[in-house]
């Protein structure tokens, strides 16, 4: 794609629209041998590299603004404009140190930026450092192989230092070229890549190679696709169909034109033998001379030949243009993209899975002509190459989320929809998408975390499902999912006493939270009373919650249900005195109302005396008359608590309602993390969980709510 918006890079950071694979080499080795390496299977990423940071004492003395500026920076990673603030000023300094630090920072928390990779090549060649510059570029190719500007950067960087003389140094031009086609050269807005590899070909003498080039870039759709078709015939006409074709094919057409040649002479001798005088004999014509007449008609069958993949290459074209028109920014930005734009990258993604899917299930389709519909896929790798590996038709479907993934890489529907994709073709390709999404990308949005470790318990690996959970502890600590999912997964492994210890942990950290205190009692209550089998402990923990948060109306619905789901005949005694010890607490009268009509319920169905059961009766009978309004509003919120209680966590009934539409395979149990630089404190946790404990919906206790005695089962005393 062209260097759109290359002119603002240095304030807004808009970048490529590229994507792809994150290697951990820093070390330089060959160009050659690391750029084959980097056609290894673009959605394969490993972890981001650590950046080499000079320590300050080797770097001398830093500008007067640096360190404020660097301190910024690093105390909010997540704000891209204090990064950009340090780098326009570095640059402005033409402080080579300081610029070298603060790309180094940078390009580890923003791998995406290709313009700032550029940047940083050409701060090392000014600086006379060639072999660095080459290391960076690699760096970044590494990290997005589809952006074409940075490929042609790279390209024109060797150009510019390779002693071309050398007979090493054209092979090895030639090979980064290869590289880059095999890498970037499907991609939509690739037309300048493949025009540079032509006119090198070209400016080398190698007329058959630029040929076999043009040929190459006729079978991708590409914005530009007519104008490389031009190029060719331009390229045929000007040089023997014997320079710019291959041996095989020339040999082939040759053949076949002169059969026809030879037909069409022996015709037209027949007529004139007929109508030439008795004795005269006809010119004679020499077998094996290769005229014009041939070499023309030659390059007539070339054309119809390549005009059938033109046409059908330019089907393809066609089918992409409106998405790809629709597209307003294919390159990186942390700015978010409008609905419009989201849709239009949903829409294209399903369009292209619908080819594929379309392709597999013909079955007169050529395996290996399967991409689009079209006759021939673009760009194939050569056999035995990194990217052979990879289906031919499934090579656009890829490409497409890569490319996706630049301009939607703040998104993690995106990414949890490519490892879906990914998932069922490679677990080491899925395994490493959600690296870089959760180790680059992503590293403070819970939900593609929490689909990470359900992936990797999917697929048995209870360690690194455990170890992604933690990492997610300590990037976002405090978050209840987190401590959640990490409690579950300890229970499903049958290690009951390490999802008890982390809730007990989880309780003793947030007394001075009484909220999220109760949050965390009632569920090592429940943890305790149905899985450990153990209600005397249960009690004790929401009986120590009580005494912190006597109005936590949660935490006397749990104590209540505990009771009444004892041996009736024993717990009589505390049912009432759990229904008195609520009635006392500075409680709302609609929560009083439901309680005391529990406690109603509970003797009428299990009370050993009538006495007993008309002594509740009058006592929530003179409730009722002490609050009065509150009676109606209690009867009310009867329907409201009882669909509230049909799940039994009411961790699951909060977060329902949260859970994004794209990932139905996953429980996501967390609504977004807050925007940086919010006030978690006021709103009790990240964002916004504290509407976990806050809002009606938090009512599941473990029990129906059918008891209704508004119709006066008793005449009135």
């Amino acid at each position: 794609m062209a260097a759109e918006g290359f002119e603002e890079m240095s304030v807004n950071g808009e970048h490529e629209e590229s994507s792809g694979t994150y290697m951990a080499h820093e070390g330089h080795t060959s160009p050659p041998t690391e750029m084959a390496a980097m056609s290894e299977e673009n959605s394969i990423a490993a972890e981001a590299p650590e950046a080499s940071i000079p320590h300050a004492a080797e770097e001398g003395e830093m500008p007067a603004d640096f360190e404020r500026l660097w301190k910024a920076a690093n105390d909010s990673p997540q704000d891209f404009t204090s990064w950009t603030d340090l780098l326009q000023y570095c640059e402005q300094e033409s402080h080579v140190a300081a610029s070298r630090r603060a790309l180094e920072a940078f390009l580890v928390r923003y791998p995406l930026c290709y313009g700032y990779w550029k940047k940083f090549a050409d701060l090392e060649r000014r600086e006379g450092n060639n072999m660095k510059a080459e290391e960076v570029c690699i760096r970044g190719l590494r990290v997005i192989p589809l952006s074409v500007d940075l490929w042609i950067h790279y390209i024109n960087l060797l150009l510019g230092t390779l002693d071309m003389n050398l007979p090493e140094s054209h092979p090895r031009i030639r090979s980064v070229f290869e590289n880059a086609v095999q890498a970037a050269g499907m991609d939509f807005h690739s037309d300048r890549l493949w025009d540079l590899y032509v006119e090198w070909e070209k400016e080398q003498g190698n007329a058959r190679k630029a040929a076999a080039v043009l040929d190459r870039v006729l079978r991708v759709p590409t914005q530009l696709y007519n104008t490389h078709y031009e190029k060719f015939k331009e390229h045929l006409s000007s040089h023997g169909p014997k320079e710019v074709l291959s041996p095989e094919e020339y040999e082939e057409l040759r053949l076949m034109c002169r059969q026809s040649q030879k037909a069409e002479r022996a015709e037209q001798a027949q007529e004139e033998e007929q109508e030439r005088p008795p004795g005269e004999e006809g010119p004679a014509t020499p077998e094996g001379a290769d005229t014009e007449d041939l070499m023309q008609k030659i390059r007539e069958q070339v054309l119809i030949r390549r005009d059938k993949v033109y046409h059908d290459n330019e089907g393809g074209v066609r089918n992409r243009w409106h998405f790809e028109e629709a597209i307003k920014r294919p390159y990186f930005h942390v700015k978010p993209l409008d609905r419009l734009q989201l849709r239009t990258w949903h829409s294209y993604l399903d369009w292209e899975i619908s080819q594929l899917d379309k392709d597999t299930k013909d079955p007169n389709q050529d395996p290996n002509q399967a991409a689009t519909g079209e006759t021939e896929v673009a760009a194939q790798p050569p056999e035995g190459s990194a990217d052979a590996a990879v289906a031919h038709d499934d090579r656009r479907v890829r490409i497409l989320f890569e490319r996706c993934l630049i301009a939607c890489a703040m998104y993690e529907e995106f990414w949890t929809r490519y490892t879906r994709y990914l998932e069922s073709q490679s677990v080491r390709e899925a395994q490493a998408v959600f690296r870089r999404a959760c180790e680059i990308h992503l590293t403070h949005k819970p939900n593609i975390h929490l689909n990470w470790s359900t992936f990797e318990e999917r697929r048995g690996d209870l360690n690194e499902a455990r170890r992604v959970l933690d990492a997610l502890d300590k990037t976002l600590p405090g978050l209840a999912v987190v401590l959640l999912r990490r409690v579950a997964l300890e229970r499903r492994a049958g290690r009951l006493d390490q999802s008890e210890a982390l809730l007990q942990a989880a309780v003793a950290d947030s007394k001075e939270r009484p909220t999220l205190h109760a949050f965390y009692s009632i569920k090592l209550a429940r943890l305790l009373l149905k899985l450990g089998r153990n209600p005397s402990r249960a009690r004790t923990v929401l009986q120590d919650a009580l005494a912190i948060s006597p109005d936590n109306d949660k935490l006397h619905l749990n104590l209540l249900e505990l009771e009444v789901s004892e041996d009736p005949w024993a717990s009589a005694e505390a049912v009432q005195e759990c229904v008195t010890r609520a009635l006392a607490a500075p409680l709302a009268s609609r929560t009083k109302i439901l309680l005391s009509r529990r406690g109603l319920q509970f003797a009428e169905d299990y009370g050993d005396s009538i006495r007993s059961v008309l002594s509740v009766y009058e006592e929530h009978q003179n409730l009722l008359k002490e609050l009065g309004g509150a009676k109606r509003e209690a009867e009310d919120g009867d329907e409201d608590l009882e669909k509230a209680s049909k799940g039994d966590d009411d961790s699951a009934v909060a977060v329902s309602e949260q859970a994004p539409p794209t990932t139905p395979h996953v429980p996501i149990t967390t609504p977004p993390p807050p925007v940086t630089g919010a006030d978690r404190s006021a709103q009790g946790g990240y964002g916004a969980y504290s509407s976990w404990y806050q809002q009606p919906q938090y009512s599941s206790y473990g029990y129906q709510n059918t008891w209704n005695y508004s119709q006066g089962y008793y005449p009135p005393s």
